[in-house]
């Protein structure tokens, strides 16, 4: 278990400031997991049928987390517990809620509201909310 002190955003231009978050490290998790180098992305998979994706460089982070506590307490269902993907530097919606597993890829791959016209990254610092999915990746699925 590791602590991640973080402020959120949503990409409807809501802030949360000073949340403190609780769980098991990404970095660990994916360590143990011996990433390929030929890994470049992650499509990130929860309940119910929802994905999003990452670049690796964001999901590869001493700050994200699988997020199990919130501000001390269980994460409640509402925000995605027992488990959710915490990544704080990315719009809220890259942090996954009920996430259920992660897939590495070699190509990016629009997650559900990237397909829906949301940015392949969501940065928030830069704005990047709205974007237009690469339909031909859309057809192929990730690989």
């Amino acid at each position: 278990m590791t602590t991640t002190e973080c402020d959120i955003h949503c990409v409807t231009r809501w802030s949360r400031y000073d949340n403190r978050f609780e769980g098991v490290s990404v970095q660990e998790v994916l360590k143990r997991a011996k990433v390929r180098k030929s890994a470049r992305y992650a499509l990130v998979f929860a309940d119910p049928d929802y994905t999003t994706n990452l670049p690796l460089t964001d999901l590869d982070r001493p700050e994200n987390l699988i997020a199990l506590k919130w501000n001390g307490e269980p994460l409640p269902a509402e925000h995605g517990g027992p488990a959710c993907l915490l990544v704080p530097r990315l719009y809220l919606w890259k942090s996954a809620k009920w996430i259920t597993g992660i897939r590495l890829l070699q190509e990016d791959y629009p997650g559900f509201w990237e397909q829906n016209g949301y940015h392949m990254r969501g940065d928030p610092w830069t704005e990047e909310r709205y974007g237009r999915p690469d339909p031909v990746r859309m057809r192929r699925g990730p690989r």
